[in-house]
This record gives C-alpha cells, structure tokens and sequence, in this order.
C-alpha cells in the first residue's frame, strides 16, 4: 500500500496540530479506531448472530435500545476505560456520565462524550448508522475524579471530535482544530487508510435533509423553508431534492461530500428538538465549522450554547453556508 498515509501515521504527522500535543491524542484516538474496528464488525454480521432486534429497555432518553446500542456501547467503555487516558466518559447510552476511579484514569487530562450507534433504529434494515465522539480538555484538577462540570462545557471549548459512519465502506472521519479529515477502513489488513484530506462542504447545495413526516408539527419559517426548497426556480437550481435517511451521521456525510442542510427543529412532538447537544450537535458543529460551513439552533451558533444537562436536547440547523443562511431568514421572519 505504498503511496497510502494510515491513520496511526497522520495522527503522529500531525501531534503539533493538537493545541495539547503530549501523545494523549494519539492514544485516546488509537482506542476510538479499535472499538469502531470491532463495532464495525459485529455490524457486517449483524443478520447472521443474534445482535439484530430490541433489548427490551429503555434508555435514559426513553428510547428502546436496539441489542447493538447495548454492544457498542459497552465496547467503546472498555476501550476507553483499558487506556487510562481519559478521567470519565459521557454517552447517550447512560444516564450518568461515568468518571474512572483507578489512579492512571484520574491523572487524565480529557473527558469523552460519545454516541455509540447514531441510527440504531436503521439496523434491522441495513441502513447506514455511525459513531459519533468529542473530546474535551478536563476542567476538574488532575488527580481528582472527573466531575458534572467537565462534561457541560461549550462545543467551543472541544479539542477534537468526529464519527464513524458504517456503510457501504466504513470511514472515520475526524478534526482537531486544523481542518477535517476522512479515513477509510481497508478489512482485509484491518487499517484505516487517509482518503479523503481536508474535507470542504460545498458553500451552496441542493440537497435538503429534513423528515418531512412530521411537517404538519413544524414551525411555519421551517414550513416555509421546506416549500422555498420545493418550488421550481432555474436561477437557484431548484426545486432541490429531498434526502433524508433517518441516520445523522449518514446525512450529514453525505452533506459534507456534496453540499447540502440538514434540519431536525423543533417541534409540537419535540418542543424543545430532539437531537442531543453533547452527543450528537456540538462534535456534528465542530466539524461542520471546520469544513466551512454553518450549525445552529435556528437562531444561535451551537457551539455557543452552554451546556445544562447530560441529555439536553436541541434543534439542529446544520450544512452549507448559504442554505443555512436562507433557512435562518424563512425561521427568523416566519417564526421557528
């Protein structure tokens, strides 16, 4: 494979990058690419082992967890947990965050917040579903136990974050304040491999990523976008087309490749949006900033917006500059 620049290898090109560059990156995302590997495979033969279908219970968000939410997350723990290089960990899966107690763990400089299995309900079917994970520099004194204060911190103050999306390829895309970068994961050596350096999100697109069975529950400037999307006009390419998956990490990186928005508002069903903004909108927002493009509430930047709760949800205006804008002057004169 002459030529190819692994995963491993851009990491170490690339220390001087990461404002914290003591190796703790390296390792922190050497764990991260060994669960996705072993995650990676469980899905591939999810039809031929018992892995498919619900467990039965539900989780903090009141969500029946799928038997490869359960998997994934307690996979993605123990890799984390084994290396030391975190004080604690935050994912969608628990109802707590939970800080490591052993002395190496303490000494941590970084707590990580994880969706294990963005799109779980998409695996009965075959869908494309992902991981998505952020990384932020501990608030808390080193020595001590990861605290409730180390996880509510601003998207802004993230030093890397990324996902996996598990499709027909898998690929681990990822940024760290210098621009996002894709890689992909080659399953007959077992290597992710760089393939697609320093992603840019088209300023403009024509794809528009929303779930419009829920449109007669939108606010009116959301309404009023979605007709602007559909009605005909050469001088702006559209209509645009429709694509929604029903997976946030499939969305959006088809999005990021080809141009597009994506929006999960709020809603009569979901007053206050659905989407986490721990898990799932500030690493989606940090990367998308990076790739040149715009995520917001509808209103504010969600990177700006201080965290309450573990599980606090938000709506999600995210893509490509120019659509984001032309959603925000519909949501801002119409109401969302």
């Amino acid at each position: 494979m002459s030529g190819y620049t692994t995963l491993g290898e851009f990491v170490i090109d690339r220390q001087t990058d990461f404002q914290y560059a003591t190796g703790e990156l390296s390792r922190l995302l050497s764990a991260i690419r060994l669960a996705a590997k072993i995650v990676n495979r469980e899905v591939n033969k999810a039809g031929l082992v018992d892995i498919l279908g619900e467990t039965g219970v539900e989780n903090i968000q009141g969500e029946t967890q799928q038997k490869l939410d359960v998997f994934a997350d307690e996979i993605f723990l123990e890799a984390i947990r084994v290396r030391g290089d975190v004080c604690g960990i935050g994912s969608e899966e628990q109802d707590e965050y939970i800080a490591f107690e052993n002395e190496r763990s303490k000494q941590g400089k970084y707590i990580l917040l994880i969706d294990p299995l963005d799109g779980s309900s998409n695996i009965d079917v075959n869908v494309s579903i992902g991981t998505i994970f952020s990384i932020y520099r501990r608030v808390s004194p080193y020595g001590t136990k990861a605290t409730k204060e180390d996880f509510l911190q601003e998207g802004r103050k993230q030093v890397a974050a990324g996902y996996v999306i598990y499709g027909s390829s898998t690929m681990l895309v990822f940024a760290t304040g210098n621009g996002v970068n894709g890689f992909t994961y080659d399953p007959s050596i077992g290597v992710f491999y760089l393939s697609h350096p320093d992603m840019k999100i088209p300023e403009d697109g024509q794809v528009y990523s929303i779930n419009e069975g829920n449109y007669v529950h939108f606010p009116d400037g959301v309404k009023k976008y979605i007709k602007y999307c559909q009605d005909e006009d050469e001088a702006t390419n559209r209509p645009y087309t429709s694509r929604y998956i029903g997976s946030l990490v499939a969305d959006f990186h088809r999005n990021l490749i080809k141009g597009g928005i994506y929006i999960y508002p709020t809603s009569k069903k979901a007053p206050n949006g659905k989407l986490r903004l721990l898990y799932e909108c500030n690493p989606m927002a940090y990367l998308i900033e990076q790739a040149g493009g715009i995520a917001t509430d509808g209103k504010n930047n969600i990177l700006d917006i201080k965290p309450t709760d573990l599980h606090q949800r938000t709506p999600l205006f995210i893509g490509s500059k120019k659509m984001v804008e032309k959603a925000h002057h519909f949501v801002k004169e119409f109401g969302g």
